[in-house]
């Protein structure tokens, strides 16, 4: 079973991941920035994420994720991406709207309910005829609606 974080963590966890990913280093200015918080906020916690073995940092260097703060990190993400991705397809929400939604949802969501989502999405994926047709059907309940 995945270990149960608070909102905040998983929030620092995915903006250090794709802080990482998009320009391969982590610094405190970005990852301020990103999250929207000051920077002394982003030092207090992270010394917390360090604590816990997700990331490495020490003041006025570069910050690390762990190879378990990668793990926690990249589970985050793809929850996030399974969920935008279910509300553009299934909901036809513009992006916009789908990335705040499953920004906000993400970490309220049971581990199964995502998981059955995520599940869900890959049956589409490997069944394009099927999903043609729900989408038709979707499509016309919101134009009745």
């Amino acid at each position: 079973m995945a270990t149960k974080r608070s909102r905040r963590e998983e929030e620092y966890l995915e903006a250090l991941y794709l802080l990482w990913k998009k320009e391969g280093v982590i610094r405190i200015k970005g990852l301020a920035e990103m999250l929207n918080v000051k920077p002394p906020s982003i030092v207090e916690y992270l010394d917390k994420l360090a604590k816990k073995g997700l990331v490495k940092y020490v003041r006025h260097e570069l910050i690390t994720l762990t190879d378990e703060g990668i793990r926690a990190a990249e589970g985050i993400y793809e929850r996030h991406k399974a969920l935008k991705e279910f509300l553009m397809a299934l909901l036809k929400l513009p992006d916009d709207i789908a990335e705040d939604d499953a920004c906000s949802i993400e970490h309220d969501l049971h581990d199964i309910t995502v998981n059955r989502i995520i599940k869900l999405m890959n049956f589409f994926k490997e069944n394009p005829d099927v999903f043609s047709t729900l989408k038709n059907i979707v499509d016309n309940a919101y134009k009745e609606g």
